[in-house]
């Protein structure tokens, strides 16, 4: 409905109809039929689940087989480095370089002997949708696969993209100079990730609706097309690849690391080493005393308190890290907090390289 005197904007609207999705079906046919009025330079968002349970990206459940005990082994299947853990609940890199909890596979939606993954690779899907609607309708149509992400240090879920078509991932704003004269520096829109979320609000999770179409949003298709491989940010660019249980940095670390041949890296990795029989056992690590030593000197912290338990832990993990040390070539001593206090402060760790 158009309102007089209403500016022109951008619309959301839902699709109905649509079936519930088996492996081998037409995906775009079902959504040509449900929505006949699409039209050029309308944005598909389409829900990640639907695209791969027609492509039959799923994992079936064995008889007699516990669900969570084949979810985990799924997870195991998709997963290329353990970003963070806590208890049963990990978050992830998967083989298609996304950063997610449970390598974003599924048991919602799907029936009790089934698993949903995430589709292979979610690009090409977009490409291969948007193909096929343009035979369909004859339509321009830009294509974004959304699934559903937790986002760091905010809690909440909300929808994101990982496959596009026919549109940027990022809209590029650095080199523009804003209406006081700035020169933006950083500015890249994650624009694809903005309309996912908005077709979110009218598909929503439990109301049947797996895909959306966004309106009146006006972008040039990219040439080449390189989907969102551009909204990944691993290698160099991630500061956080880590995760804050295994390091807190500042300033000051990423000066120190410049100096220290890497002293608070090797402390890293050596205690990662440690806990991977622990994983529910956080260790945080600051490099340099907190009372201002310049020293090759690494502060431990406990994100839990201090009691019995988590001492003789701290004992276990610390004796496996220095074995670790030394076999790397670092002449190490440790001082229990008891000898300087701090409150989650559970030992100070004083490194230098052993003679060669």
């Amino acid at each position: 409905m158009t309102v007089a005197g209403l500016p022109p904007g951008i619309s959301v609207h839902p699709v109905h109809g649509l079936p519930e999705f088996a492996p081998g079906d037409d995906l775009a046919a079902a959504i040509a039929g449900a929505a006949p009025w699409l039209d050029d330079d309308d944005v598909l968002v389409v829900t990640s689940k639907i695209v791969s349970k027609v492509e039959g990206n799923l994992v079936r459940v064995e008889p007699g087989t516990d669900r969570e005990t084949a979810r985990q082994r799924a997870i195991d299947a998709e997963t290329v480095r353990v970003v963070a853990r806590r208890g049963p609940l990990r978050i992830v890199e998967t083989r298609h370089g996304w950063v997610v909890a449970a390598a974003g596979i599924d048991a919602s939606n799907v029936a009790a002997d089934a698993l949903v993954l995430l589709p292979a690779d979610a690009d090409e899907s977009a490409r291969r949708l948007r193909a096929r609607l343009r035979e369909l309708l004859g339509v321009d149509v830009a294509v974004v696969v959304s699934d559903t992400f937790g986002r760091p240090w905010r809690d909440g879920v909300t929808d994101v993209a990982i496959g596009a078509a026919g549109l940027p991932a990022l809209v590029d704003h650095r080199g523009a100079v804003d209406a006081h004269g700035n020169r933006l520096e950083t500015t890249q829109v994650a624009v694809v990730d903005e309309l996912a979320a908005a077709g979110d609000l009218v598909k929503g999770k439990l109301g049947g609706v797996p895909v959306a179409v966004v309106r009146g949003l006006h972008v040039e298709a990219p040439e080449p097309d390189e989907g969102t491989r551009p909204l990944v940010r691993l290698g160099a660019g991630d500061l956080f690849a880590t995760g804050t249980r295994d390091l807190v940095g500042s300033r000051r670390t990423a000066t120190a690391l410049a100096h220290r041949d890497g002293a608070l890296a090797a402390v890293t990795e050596a205690f990662r080493t440690a806990v991977a029989a622990l994983p529910e056992f956080p260790v945080v690590f600051r490099y340099g005393s907190e009372d201002g030593d310049d020293a090759d000197v690494v502060d431990v912290h406990l994100a839990d308190p201090i009691t019995p338990v988590t001492s003789l832990a701290l004992g276990a993990v610390v004796g496996a890290a220095l074995v670790q040390l030394q076999a790397e070539g670092w002449a190490t001593r440790w001082e229990p907090a008891g000898t300087f206090g701090g409150a989650s402060l559970a030992g100070r760790l004083w490194l230098g390289r052993t003679p060669t």
